[in-house]
């Protein structure tokens, strides 16, 4: 029996399909099934591959699966949560204190959330970070 390198690219086709390059080193779920159906069409019939090696990888892809899928969830709910918590804000009376000691006050006309948190801009114009520090009252 003739059994190229894996990284050997002289002279076998597949007949699985080709997949194109990605940029990412993770394996999916039809990338593993395909390694492992060509596996086990390929193994050696003196010496067959021990199956339950096989699932306890494929359990073990599902739950990072179910992980990464549950991460994007509880992320939507989270921005969700900081809508619904900036909308609050406006019309608020906001006082605080900035990094030389001065004091400012105003109005919340608008909020925008980004990366780094919430940023409330007063009627005067004023952006100051929505955080520790900042005082909220009613109007």
């Amino acid at each position: 029996m003739n059994v190229n390198s894996a990284t050997d690219t002289t002279g076998t086709s597949s007949s699985y399909g080709t997949t194109s390059p990605t940029s990412s080193n993770s394996v999916d779920y039809n990338t593993f099934l395909q390694l492992l159906v060509a596996e086990m069409k390929n193994q050696d019939p003196t010496n067959p591959m021990d199956t339950s090696q096989y699932m306890s990888q494929f359990a073990q892809l599902s739950t990072v699966e179910q992980a990464m899928q549950t991460n994007s969830k509880l992320d939507a709910l989270l921005s969700s949560q900081s809508l619904s918590q900036a909308n609050g804000l406006i019309g608020k009376t906001v006082s605080f204190t900035d990094s030389t000691g001065a004091s400012f006050s105003g109005k919340v006309v608008s909020v925008s959330i980004n990366s780094d948190g919430s940023i409330a801009t007063l009627e005067d114009g004023t952006k100051v970070a929505v955080g520790p520090g900042l005082t909220i009252s009613q109007s």
